[in-house]
């Protein structure tokens, strides 16, 4: 027989828009009843926090790991688009996502990634076609088909876009959005293909715009993506359209907070708790139909409490009635798992990565912090023996990226922003495909920090002098299955060690991880060469 637990406090009703005093019986995983009434102590119930779009691959922990640290800080449910494994092992990385999260008590709601690979001008580990859309949609576990970034291919009615959009129709699940700076007739076009969500609005403008058409907007703040500043004045008049999320948490972090961060800023800047609240409780769930209780009869347990609704400190977080996190402690253990890859490169040499100056001018990408876009600068070459080489004093310092699947010549640019006085940083999680990127202050130091990723088949590494640091990442090159506390620890050493070396950045390697994500605009850098994301085509990094 179910046993039955009570809770007394302030009940904070998302649904109806209230907040009252009383009392919550829960029997087993659900909530048998609500008297409302004189509460015994101050504290708030609250329902458990949901981050409307993440991916879990980017906390460099696998799903379990992530429950571990997330729960800590009120969050219960993701909304997940498991896009980047699913880029390196396909169909069956997704699947590995669904099955390591249903071995915790935790909510993961998975998509159907539909641009795998994001582009066909990188080298990715394997595809997604429509019918593969077709087994992952039909799927119980799978909620939504997830981001559509290929949007020239919306707007143009590309016939595998167009069928993938079909599927989704036909499953009757939501699909979600990637369309940065798309405006007017094109959103609009964009929209009315059956698309619902935009997590990468930056300017009110835009989310206005999205919203005017009926588009649900996710406001970002990531690790490295930051939108919340700009957008969070939408929560004053159009709180019923947007939902909250970070797109991408590096472990660290995670470690020291996720949602309630976000809500805790938006508190603070005068929002009224119940809309904040209901934008990432009751939004995500009726949008996507999940399995998440709100605090009302007969809802799953789910819920947190904490303190007051001012400092909002998390005191423990229920899963289907679970208590599985007091305090600032985890209750969830952690569990074995497997390893599964795709790791085929070797080792790189001098000569792989030296580059024969063809002028003296070249286009150099400038990464800006909290934002995935970059700008595009023509600036003079700095070049020694008539090889072109990194320009520390100017920041201009040469990247690289190079395919990890198979043995093909690494592709060389040069990025600003980095400011790296010395070694260099490296890394096998590089959007969308994951190849191996490398930023540094010369080729000796990046050749060192390639190499130590190709030893361990990846993970994320950086060299100092004689100090060189790694942390392995043995599944898909992007996670591990090792503890997430221990992780972050490790993560944030080389974080630290990052900055110690010049950087400024926020977060040196989530910000590297993007200089090769072609579909965000403006110039970038596959394992193919020197990508206009404006144009959508090659382009050649000396001057023409």
């Amino acid at each position: 027989m179910d046993s039955k637990k009570y809770f007394s406090g302030k009940i904070v009703d998302v649904v109806n828009k209230r907040i009252y005093e009383g009392k919550i019986e829960v029997t087993g995983d659900t909530i048998f009843s609500i008297t409302e009434g004189k509460a015994e102590n101050d504290q708030y119930i609250v329902p458990g926090l949901i981050d409307a779009h993440i991916h879990v691959e980017s906390s460099m922990l696998i799903p379990s790991e992530f429950a571990r640290l997330a729960v800590i800080h009120g969050t219960v449910a993701t909304v997940s688009d498991p896009h980047e494994i699913g880029n390196v092992l396909g169909i069956d990385g997704v699947k590995f996502m669904i099955d390591n999260g249903k071995k915790v008590p935790f909510k993961f709601f998975f998509g159907a990634p539909s641009c795998v690979p994001a582009t066909v001008f990188e080298t990715s580990g394997a595809s997604l076609d429509v019918g593969d859309m077709e087994e992952l949609l039909e799927m119980d576990e799978i909620k939504y088909m997830s981001e559509m970034m290929n949007f020239p291919g919306v707007l143009f009615q590309d016939k595998e876009v167009m069928a993938k959009l079909a599927v989704a129709k036909k499953n009757g699940k939501p699909v979600d959005g990637h369309a940065p700076g798309v405006l007017g007739e094109d959103a609009k076009k964009y929209i009315e293909a059956g698309i619902s969500t935009d997590h990468e609005c930056f300017s009110m403008e835009e989310a206005l715009d999205k919203i005017s058409y009926g588009m649900k907007v996710q406001i970002r703040e990531g690790s490295a993506a930051k939108n919340f500043e700009t957008l969070i004045p939408l929560m004053k008049d159009h709180s019923d359209g947007i939902m909250l999320c970070s797109d991408d948490r590096h472990p660290n972090d995670l470690m020291a907070g996720h949602m309630n961060d976000i809500v805790k800023r938006a508190i603070k800047k005068g929002y009224d708790p119940i809309d904040i609240l209901r934008v990432c409780t009751y939004n995500p769930v009726k949008h996507y139909d999940l399995e998440v209780g709100l605090l009302q009869k007969d809802d799953p347990a789910d819920f947190i409490i904490v303190d007051n609704l001012d400092d909002f400190n998390v005191l423990k977080t229920f899963v289907n009635g679970n208590l599985v996190a007091e305090n600032g402690k985890t209750l969830i253990e952690s569990i074995q798992e497997s390893t599964p890859n795709k790791f085929d490169r070797e080792e790189i040499f001098p000569e792989e990565i030296s580059l024969k100056a063809e002028g003296y001018t070249i286009k150099v990408q400038k990464a800006l912090e909290g934002q995935l876009i970059t700008e595009t600068l023509m600036e003079k070459a700095k070049i020694s023996d008539g090889f072109v080489v990194s320009d520390v004093e100017r920041d201009n310092l040469k990247m690289v990226v190079i395919n990890r699947y198979q043995k093909t010549d690494p592709a060389i640019g040069y990025v600003r922003g980095f400011g790296l006085k010395r070694g260099a940083l490296a890394s096998s999680i590089a959007h969308d495909s994951h190849n191996i990127i490398a930023v540094g202050a010369s080729d000796e130091e990046i050749l060192r920090a390639v190499n130590m990723v190709v030893k361990t088949k990846g993970g994320v590494s950086l060299v100092d002098g004689e100090k060189e640091l790694i942390l392995p990442l043995p599944v898909a090159g992007i996670m591990s299955n090792k503890d997430g506390f221990e992780i972050a620890r490790i993560y944030d050493e080389l974080d630290e060690a990052a900055k110690n070396l010049g950087s400024s950045l926020n977060a040196p390697y989530m910000t590297l991880s993007f200089m090769a994500l072609l579909v965000i605009p403006e110039l970038k850098l596959s394992d193919k060469g020197l990508f206009n994301g404006l144009k959508f085509e090659f382009t050649s990094l000396f001057a023409e």
